[in-house]
């Protein structure tokens, strides 16, 4: 996501407008979520997508006139069964796409979203995409734990929207659309409000300079994450050998995740895998990772020397219950072996416990596809109405 953002930054600094479009209202079985972006670019180049292909045409027109003429325009997209000529998502759902020229005058406060997010902090763009008196569609407002710039045009909404944008960002950063005013106003009667929560990647952090080191970095940043090579063998532990991490460091491996989480730079959605099959390192490693509140602890190995491991850990003082939310032998079983598909596997754990899934094979599975992430239970919108 950051990638997509970086590259909308380029052409803004440049002076030359571009095509945004972004979904911001999913329901049912549709391919992509709240949040979702995709690029029209001057040179006609399109990065980004905002359904599995159904309406990217559609949404490429949209925004090649909203870049003509400057005029925002919400678009709803839904099945389309009875029609086969209309434009719709042939997989089922309906999502909303607002569409927006992005330039320096409609989007001032771009260079300052991009300046944060470039300092790893966690941001909210709140994006006013139904209109309503001095409120017009398209104005932007930033938030961050640190302040607030831009405008609605109306400091009533201003105060609701980065107020949302601060309750979601504490709770995780779960991106939101909500009519803001009266509790009771009727649809159009006051504005409507897209906060996009745009968090940080989550860090991975690989062990052991390996084959499978290399194979599990481009995995991870295929996933998204901020990629962390680590091994205390400068001989191995090389740039040129990690060419998909983000960066490789010598330095034992224990003392680089404690140094880590000392700086405040691990948190709970932190992935850490031991891939050195030596003792010497995972264990003290391993030992560090479980008293951390991480996403995913994972140590590569056979079920031999994962009983070893096991054993070892105990001894070291670590309680059943951290023992238990180690991963190892890392990864599902997929019958693969070599660095690729070991890779491949151990990703696929790591997004099994990340999205609560059940491993099942789709096709022997009934019921929805995609998980909808609920609205978070606790949040109260003080004088909107959520439209999750």
């Amino acid at each position: 996501m950051n990638d997509m953002w970086e590259r909308l930054h380029r052409w803004w600094e440049a002076g030359t407008p571009c095509g945004l479009a972004t979904v911001v209202s999913a329901y049912g079985s549709a391919p992509r979520r709240p949040g979702a972006l995709m690029i029209c670019a001057p040179d006609g180049t399109v990065t980004g997508s905002v359904s599995g292909g159904c309406v990217e045409g559609a949404v490429y027109d949209l925004a090649q006139q909203a870049v003509r003429d400057g005029v925002p325009v919400l678009e709803r997209y839904a099945v389309s069964d009875d029609d086969a000529g209309a434009v719709g998502l042939t997989c089922g759902g309906t999502i909303q796409v607002f569409v927006e020229r992005i330039d320096r005058r409609s989007f001032p406060e771009l260079g300052l979203l991009v300046e944060r997010m470039r300092a790893g902090d966690a941001v909210a763009l709140a994006t006013v995409v139904e209109p309503h008196g001095s409120v017009p569609a398209g104005a932007h407002l930033v938030h961050w734990s640190g302040g607030t710039t831009g405008s609605t045009g109306d400091p009533a909404v201003d105060a609701e929207a980065a107020g949302v944008a601060g309750r979601l960002l504490a709770q995780g950063g779960s991106s939101h659309v909500f009519r803001t005013g009266s509790g009771d106003a009727s649809p159009g009667a006051a504005p409507r409000v897209f906060v996009n929560c745009l968090a940080p990647p989550p860090r991975m952090l690989v062990y052991g300079a390996t084959e499978f080191a290399s194979a599990l970095t481009r995995q991870g940043a295929l996933l998204g994450f901020r990629v962390t090579v680590c091994d205390a063998r400068p001989v191995f532990t090389t740039p040129e050998r990690f060419p998909d991490a983000d960066e490789v460091v010598v330095d034992w491996p224990h003392r680089h995740l404690a140094a880590e989480a000392a700086a405040g730079r691990i948190d709970h959605s932190t992935v850490v895998v031991s891939l050195t099959h030596d003792p010497k390192f995972d264990v003290p490693l391993l030992q560090t990772a479980l008293r951390m509140d991480l996403a995913y602890v994972g140590a590569l190995g056979s079920r031999r020397t994962a009983g070893r491991r096991r054993a070892s850990l105990r001894a070291a003082g670590v309680r059943n219950d951290r023992l238990a939310r180690l991963c190892s032998p890392a990864g599902l079983d997929l019958g693969g072996a070599d660095p690729a598909e070991t890779a491949l596997s151990i990703a696929s754990e790591i997004l099994l416990r990340r999205h609560s899934g059940t491993g099942d094979r789709l096709s022997a599975t009934e019921g929805a596809i995609h998980r909808t992430s609920p609205a978070p239970g606790d949040i109260r919108f003080a004088a909107g109405r959520s439209e999750r």
